[in-house]
Order: structure tokens, then sequence, then C-alpha cells
């Protein structure tokens, strides 16, 4: 499909990348120099442009991963290499019932709303109104609008009066440990929580306070790196700079609750 105005694309040479969305008389600005989008529009996905300094770059519409890291951003994210275990760990499928804690910048919810689909349901909460007006920006930016399947929610996580039903809890606040009875009312018999954290004291904690409520059981706890590979030529190596430590992951499932002196 040639690449039409008001459409966002990437302007790429693999090593850096920058999201635009084009328009009619505006230009690229680029530290090689610009590019004009009227050059671009009516272009082929994959054709390779020329700067005002003759740099070339190939343009493509984005994927959702080069959405998400050039996106506008209020917060940290959680990157596309968490987000996509998330997605498989936590078994998020399409139609499934979220449940998500801690909106902030939305890349995490784009993973979650493009993979549930319209016969899903998308419930986010956050304790700020301006982070959820910033989440449902970027979520219009990349959608074109807010599709009728998401809920935004000003609220705190660890005491709302959430309704039942929901398939998958997904968790990326400081204190996850406070949200679990709200957890495990929300989910399904079987669902899956899942929590994202930066530190590993926090995993502790949670993984801590898991095991000692009697909800949830076969906690598993992960962090997912990233290492390229430089192949050109008789040149074979690791890449001298890799996708390193982001956050951790948990994942646990929801049973039913047991008495304090259950085996």
């Amino acid at each position: 499909m040639p690449l039409k105005e008001g459409e966002w694309v990437i302007f790429t040479d693999n090593r850096a990348a920058f999201l635009e969305r084009l328009v009619p008389g505006a230009r690229l600005h680029t530290h090689w120099g610009y590019i004009e989008h009227d050059k671009v529009i009516g272009c082929e996905p994959g054709t390779r442009v020329e700067t005002s300094t003759g740099k070339k770059l190939y343009v493509f519409y984005p994927t959702l991963s080069d959405f998400i890291m050039n996106m506008k951003r209020k917060s940290g994210i959680i990157y596309p290499k968490d987000a996509s275990v998330i997605l498989l760990w936590a078994d998020v499928f399409p139609g499934a019932q979220v449940l998500i804690g801690g909106v902030g910048s939305g890349a995490l919810l784009l993973t979650v709303l493009r993979q549930v689909g319209p016969t899903g349901r998308v419930v986010g909460y956050d304790v700020r109104q301006d982070m959820l007006d910033f989440a449902e920006e970027n979520v219009r930016a990349y959608f074109g609008y807010v599709p009728p399947f998401l809920e935004l929610r000003l609220g705190d996580i660890y005491e709302a009066s959430v309704e039942t039903g929901f398939d998958r809890v997904l968790l990326d606040v400081s204190e996850p440990w406070r949200a679990l009875e709200t957890a495990h009312r929300a989910l399904i018999p079987g669902g899956i929580i899942s929590c994202y954290l930066p530190s590993i004291t926090q995993v502790h904690t949670f993984v801590t306070a898991l095991q000692e409520s009697n909800l949830f059981a076969l906690e598993e706890t992960m962090e997912v790196l990233i290492r390229g590979w430089y192949i050109e030529g008789r040149a074979v190596r690791p890449e001298h700079r890799m996708v390193g430590h982001t956050g951790f992951l948990v994942f646990a499932r929801r049973v039913e609750r047991k008495d304090d002196n259950e085996a």
C-alpha cells in the first residue's frame, strides 16, 4: 500500500529511526539534513530516500515496536522485549478481558489492545489523570481513534472496587503486593497475574507476598535480555552494546483461597 498523507512512517537505516506523520509541505529534519514529506507521499513502503546531504534512509510503515520506541512518553515504559514476553507468558489472547494497573505512557496498553482486539476488553487504572490523558493520546495516535473496548479509570488499583471476570491482570505499579486481594477478586479461576518491576528487592517482596497470600501459585520470575550480533563479511561477533536490564517479570496463577493450615 503506498505511503499516504496523514499516516505514520518510520525513516531508518537500521541504526537510527525517525517516526513521522506524513504532512504535505512538511520536512523531516535530522543531523544528516532534511527530507521533504512530499517526496515520500505515494511511495511504496521500503523505498530508499535521500536527505538533503545525501544520507540514504529507508521508509516504512512502522511496526508497533517502532511506534512504542519512538512515541512521546511522560514516564518510563515497558519496552517491547518485555511486553512481548508478557503477552506470551501471561497468555493474553484475542478476546481476553484484561485489567491493567498502572497505565503510564501507554506502551503495554497499546500492546495489549492490539492483541485482544475488538472482541476483548481492556480496563486500565492509574492514580494520575494526566497519565491517563497522555496514554489516551498515544492510543489515539497509533490507532487513529480510541478503541471502544478500552476503558481508562482514575483510581488506585490497590483499593479499587473492580468487577470480576477478568482473564488477566497486568501490573506496573511500585507496590504490587498491595493489589493481590484486588487481583484475586478480579480474576477468573486459574487466571494469570503478571507484574513488571525494576528492582529485585521489589520482586522479592512481591513473590514473598504471593507465596504467603494463599491466593496464587506457580510463581515464576524472569529477566529478558537481548544481545544482537554483528555480521558483515568475515566479521562475526556479538554487538558491543546490548539491550540489558530494563525490569523483572513475575507471573503467577490464581487459585482458590486456601486455609492457613492447609498443606
